[in-house]
């Protein structure tokens, strides 16, 4: 009996099932992994000028006056309110709306 393979291409498989499940269900599934895909590069993006700027998470945490764990999981691409966004971009020295480059757009 062969191994199943657990590469790239079956992952990429069952994502794909997953995603046509949902959408059956809910035909705007699409647009809501589409829109989790763009929160999670721009949080990307935000992690890598924090980092660039040589912060910490504890750091950027204290100058929000919350927990790391709410820093953590803004980078990780969770969704925070404006608000949050708003003082972790203040805490890293970034205007908002954030500058970011066109991948992340």
């Amino acid at each position: 009996m062969a191994r199943p393979r657990h590469d790239n291409l079956m992952a990429k498989d069952f994502l794909d099932e997953i995603i046509a499940q949902r959408t059956r269900k809910n035909p705007r599934f699409p647009d809501l992994v589409a829109e989790a895909d763009r929160r999670r590069a721009i949080a990307r993006e935000l992690a890598a000028k924090r980092t660039n700027a040589g912060l910490s998470q504890t750091l950027v945490a204290a100058r929000m006056g919350t927990a790391a764990s709410v820093v953590s999981k803004l980078e990780a691409g969770a969704d925070v309110k404006l608000s949050t966004l708003q003082r972790y971009c203040a805490a890293i020295g970034q205007t908002f709306p954030p500058r970011l480059t066109k991948r992340a757009a």
